[in-house]
């Protein structure tokens, strides 16, 4: 017997169900040892020596591992195809080593890109040693990670009271995040006018065109900076006589963008489907591991955490094919189309995302997949299919329009699609940042004009000049973030997820509208990292840091090296920073983030000076939960004001307690108030006898709650519409757990992405169906008569059939149960005696038992009572 080695118990039963009887494939649960959370688990004096910890739960894995090796004549390691997937094979194999008799028992490293019955069989004819340079570079990170965080750490507890923990790429992100936020602050608008004009031709068709030139000079988006100056514009675009000028028209070919790499399929995952980058692995994890498609649990997308953007032969052949039959010739090119990864670690460019099969059709997997996992996967299939497909071609076209005395110049641009290509499939979803000053009209592609020839005479219909001001640049979210890290070389595409949901976890950052904002004490933290550790929070520094790392996997540098260069310079930085008294560093934060918690009034001037005492000066201070304002007269003055991150230090700052409006039925006041557990919204003044409220759902801040919003909460729960099926009622309201659908009497939980005023009835029924498939099924008749059905507990999945009920294996998924394991199930249970009736009758009988015991006692006592009694009236008769 040959026993293999994955992560998950998922994908350990699909890959037994591929290999047969001769194999035994168990699962590890991910990584089986770890470094202790403790001081002293890298030893940099003793030649960075590692000390490595299992946990309770690995540890019993571990037995059960070492349990089947004893009868076994090989071990085969089949972790996942990566660096992560690397360590976890070796900490196996370490282990088993380290066990008497077991160390001599051979071993082999496999890896497969596709959970499929042909990829898997096919790696086992190919095994290979355990790669040392990723396994190395694996050191390499964790080391580097946990002396940051373990040297970091204590500075920021002592130094920073109510601090959390400093990770070395989360400490980068964070800054990335907060220097945004900055940006924003500072930002001034500036007022801008645009002069779009409605020009007609004689044959009664009108198009609209831009200013271009002005007396010479070219015009930009922001030349028109007055209405004076717009209006004078205007005026005499209307009274000038008007042609059409040169015509310039060119074909463009747009090519399909490559398939999806880890950190492009959570950019595209974040635009299109609102996903975070976590959410975006979770499914994606999923997908890959298998999916029950009626005849055989399978993998439906190849390995998610690559670099890579390549696709193997056979998956490109596929394809072609699929284009060809489904699409037409037009829609293949004559050759293959080849993307080169652009990541500098050749050790993990692996095959790009994609799915195992392209004859799985998304809309033949629907009824197999959730909503999420349904739109993940038809997002990977689109994009995949359209890389191999041609390219679009359009017609660019450009028309300058000039008038009498030359002093003026329009521009009218627009395009035809001649050819749609690969947009018949997919369309790429631009960069959610706006368009910066200057540029221009990003809509041009969809502008169709009418035909029109040189010289052609144009009437003025009408001179729109609207004013406008600039933007300041967006906040961060999981798209624009991932996107701009993988730009500056900050950390790795597997490791993104993980770094964003930390600095939310540590409450760093908050997610408002899916941005990512810096709470204060986000703030805080990376303004004392930028101060006193600034080389280790600069992008340059962090990128060079990963460049060494791939160095490592790459065999081109030894890993204790590349810790010695860094731990050198590193602990001198440590130790300058434990030297620093706690009001020193608040006096360098304090002036640093004077415009953060203290605005200029209308004359310009900060005003500093405490509301209490007139005397002492607004001071930033720490305390247990967070900054705080003191006055600096303390202890003769105690005056302290509270800061959040709507909160600019204002006596007038948003709350949370306002009236709203009226409600146009009753005419009664709408108020937003804070209770003790948060904002609510509340119809009628306080002073009423219960007057109606409702919670604001979780997220949701002050200063975006206005009339409307809260006449919808306060109009909850709402009518949604009638199940197509059953003809039931489908509401949403908002409960003490949150906003939920009402259906059938049963509640479902909204996620978070959801409205509970917008959501409508298409996603409402995808929501119910996706819950009662979580729930449970009926799996089929049972032979005695009535149902089996498979549900979810509180403490796992069973099987019921007559109130009898049966447990599901821990590891089985509920996707693969069948009629007959349920039917064995139960009968196993029926067959057992019920430790419930036998403890019953158990304590009945000893319940029985000891009142007659109590009985018999109590006649023993009472009997001495009695002869007593007698006697005394013996006594008493004689006397």
């Amino acid at each position: 017997m040959k026993v293999v080695i994955v992560e998950s118990p998922a994908k350990a039963k699909t890959i037994n169900r591929y290999l047969g009887d001769d194999y035994k494939v168990l699962a590890s649960y991910g990584h089986v040892r770890d470094l202790p959370a403790k001081d002293g688990s890298v030893r940099p004096d003793d030649d960075f020596t590692m000390l490595w910890e299992s946990d309770t739960d690995s540890n019993k894995q571990m037995r059960e591992i070492t349990s089947a090796l004893k009868s076994a004549d090989q071990l085969i390691l089949a972790t996942d195809p990566d660096r992560e997937g690397e360590a976890i094979s070796w900490h196996v194999r370490e282990i088993i080593k380290s066990k008497k008799g077991l160390d001599s028992v051979p071993y082999q490293r496999v890896v497969f890109n596709e959970i499929t019955k042909t990829a898997i069989l096919d790696a086992m004819q190919k095994p290979r040693d355990l790669d040392y340079d990723l396994i190395n570079a694996y050191l390499a990170r964790r080391a580097l990670d946990y002396l940051v965080g373990f040297s970091i750490s204590p500075v920021l507890w002592r130094k920073l009271p109510g601090s959390r923990s400093a990770g070395r790429v989360q400490s980068v992100a964070l800054r990335l995040i907060c220097e945004r936020e900055a940006e924003i602050e500072r930002f001034k608008p500036q007022e801008y006018w645009s002069l779009d004009s409605l020009f007609e031709k004689e044959d009664g068709r009108s198009f609209t065109a831009r200013l271009a030139k002005l007396d010479g000079e070219k015009m930009d988006r922001l030349s028109v900076g007055s209405e004076a100056q717009a209006m004078d514009i205007a005026a005499r675009i209307r009274s000038a006589n008007w042609q059409v000028g040169p015509i310039e028209t060119k074909r463009v070919r747009r090519q399909p963008a490559a398939p999806f790499t880890t950190s492009t399929l959570q950019q595209e995952a974040a635009r299109k489907l609102g996903f975070s980058a976590s959410r975006t692995m979770q499914i994606a994890q999923k997908l890959y591991e298998g999916i029950n498609i009626g005849s055989e649990t399978t993998g439906l997308i190849t390995y998610m955490r690559t670099d890579g953007v390549s696709m193997s032969e056979e998956a490109i052949g596929g394809a072609r094919t699929l284009i060809a039959a489904r699409y037409g010739a037009d829609y293949l090119p004559e050759k293959p189309r080849r993307y080169k990864t652009k990541a500098a670690n050749a050790q993990e460019a692996h095959e790009a995302v994609r799915p195992t099969s392209f004859t799985r059709l998304p809309a033949d997997m629907r009824r197999f997949l959730d909503f999420d996992q349904f739109r993940l996967y038809e997002l990977i299939w689109k994009r995949a299919i359209a890389s191999q497909m041609t390219a679009a071609e359009m017609d660019q076209t450009s028309i300058t329009l000039t008038e009498s005395a030359g002093q003026i110049e329009m521009r009218a641009s627009g395009s035809v699609l001649v050819f749609d290509g690969f947009r018949s499939v997919y369309m790429e979803d631009r960069d959610d940042a706006q368009p910066q000053a200057g540029s221009g009209s990003s809509g041009d592609d969809d502008v169709l004009l009418p035909k029109m020839s040189e010289g052609e005479a144009l009437t003025v219909q009408d001179v729109a000049p609207e004013q406008h001001f600039t933007q300041p640049p967006p906040r961060y979210g999981d798209a624009s973030l991932v996107k701009k890290m993988e730009e500056l070389g900050i950390g790795r595409p597997s490791t993104y997820a993980s770094i964003l949901s930390v600095l939310e976890k540590r409450s760093y950052v908050r997610k408002e509208s899916r941005r990512f904002i810096p709470e204060h004490r986000g703030r805080i933290v990376s303004s004392f990292l930028e101060n006193y550790f600034q080389r280790y929070v600069e992008y340059g520094f962090t990128a060079q840091l990963e460049n060494q790392l791939d160095e490592v996997s790459d065999g081109q540098m030894a890993y204790k090296e590349l810790l010695k260069h860094f731990w050198q310079d590193f602990k001198t930085a440590i130790d300058k920073a434990t030297e620093l008294s706690v009001p020193e560093v608040l006096d360098v934060l304090d002036q640093q983030l004077e415009p953060l918690f203290f605005k200029p009034d209308e004359s310009g001037e900060i005003r500093r000076e405490c509301r209490k005492c007139g005397a002492g000066r607004l001071h930033l201070k720490l305390g247990k939960f967070g900054p705080f304002l003191g006055c600096t007269n303390y202890p003769e003055c105690g005056y302290t004001q509270q800061i959040s991150n709507d909160n600019d230090g204002d006596d007038g700052a948003d709350d949370g307690d306002r009236e709203l409006g009226l409600d146009p039925a009753t005419s009664l006041p709408v108020w937003l108030r804070r209770g003790p557990y948060g904002l609510y919204v509340q119809l009628g003044s306080p002073e009423e006898k219960k007057p109606k409220r409702s919670s604001l759902p979780k997220g949701k801040q002050a200063s975006e709650v206005d009339l409307e919003y809260a006449l919808g909460l306060l109009s909850l729960p709402r009518d949604i519409g009638l199940h197509p099926e059953t003809g039931a009622m489908i509401q949403a309201g908002l409960g003490r757990y949150g906003p939920y659908l009402k259906y059938e009497g049963k509640f479902t939980s909204l996620p978070a992405e959801d409205d509970v005023l917008e959501i409508g009835m298409n996603r409402a029924i995808d929501l119910l169906a996706a819950a009662k498939a979580k729930a449970g099924r009926a799996l089929g008749a049972h032979p005695d008569g009535g149902e089996v059905e498979l549900k979810r507990g509180r403490f796992g999945a069973y099987v019921e059939h007559n109130k009898l009920r049966a447990p599901v294996p821990r590891g089985t998924e509920m996707a693969d149960v069948t009629l007959e394991q349920g039917l064995a199930w139960l009968a196993a249970k029926a067959a057992k005696p019920s430790t419930k009736k036998a403890a019953k009758k158990s304590a009945k009988k000893s319940a029985k038992k000891a009142t007659k015991k109590a009985a018999k006692n109590a006649t023993k006592k009472a009997a001495p009572k009695k002869a007593v009694a007698k006697k005394a009236a013996a006594k008493k008769k004689a006397s």
